[in-house]
């Protein structure tokens, strides 16, 4: 099963909520401070685009330190959830879309696919990695982040607790290892080593800084010359 109809199809909307209404103080800590890396940077009178905005959560805590923000995610269910968690922003726009089939055009100051997002967009992560500095001013800043392989424990605990809540199948333990989570009802979530993310920041031949955060987030950040 691809993990774009897992996202599309079975872990969205409320689902998608319960995922991230986490007992697990470590992982809240790793939520929270992945945002406040990108918060850091933000003046307030940025054109902010979010790539998998699921249902909101990340626009949420965005949403007073930008000047427009726009969430793009594959799942209706989940902007349709979305829509009435955040209604109460109106400088958010929601769009309902495969983030493969929108069209390029130097629209935004900054474009963000955080939470591991590069694993849940379906493609070459090379192409994602273009498709969203096609979408950037000149000037502006993407940022991707992945796990940290210091998190990896921690994140077992949140796909076990994940798993326990129903909302993904029972973990494999035999294959889930280097990385990669592995449950029985055919979900995969993979990860990004520095080496990988390096690699994918080499290949746009712009400027680009790899940062862990908070021990438990790997950041490739790029700036658009």
């Amino acid at each position: 099963m691809e993990n774009k109809n897992y996202y599309e199809e079975q872990l969205n909307s409320q689902m998608l909520f319960q995922v991230y209404d986490t007992k697990l103080p470590r992982t809240q800590q790793y939520l929270t401070e992945e945002i406040n890396r990108v918060k850091k940077d933000l003046a307030g009178d940025e054109d902010l685009l979010e790539i998998g905005c699921g249902y909101g959560r990340i626009l949420r805590e965005l949403a007073n330190s930008a000047k427009k923000l726009t969430g793009i995610d594959i799942s209706a269910n989940s902007i349709k959830f979305a829509e009435d968690y955040l209604k109460d922003f109106d400088n958010i726009e929601l769009i309902a879309a495969d983030f493969n089939t929108v069209e390029d055009g130097e629209i935004y100051d900054v474009v963000i696919l955080l939470q591991n997002g590069l694993s849940a967009v379906k493609g070459d992560p090379s192409e994602t990695v273009n498709k969203c500095l096609g979408l950037l001013k000149k000037g502006g800043r993407a940022y991707f982040s992945a796990y940290s392989a210091n998190f990896w424990d921690e994140r077992l605990k949140w796909f076990e607790e994940q798993s326990d809540k129903k909302l993904l199948g029972k973990i494999d333990y035999e294959k889930t290892k280097d990385g990669v989570i592995v449950c029985e009802d055919g979900f995969k979530a993979i990860t990004f080593s520095e080496e990988q993310l390096r690699k994918l920041g080499d290949e746009t031949g712009q400027n680009y800084m790899i940062e862990e955060v908070d021990g438990s987030s790997l950041f490739l950040i790029i700036d658009k010359q």
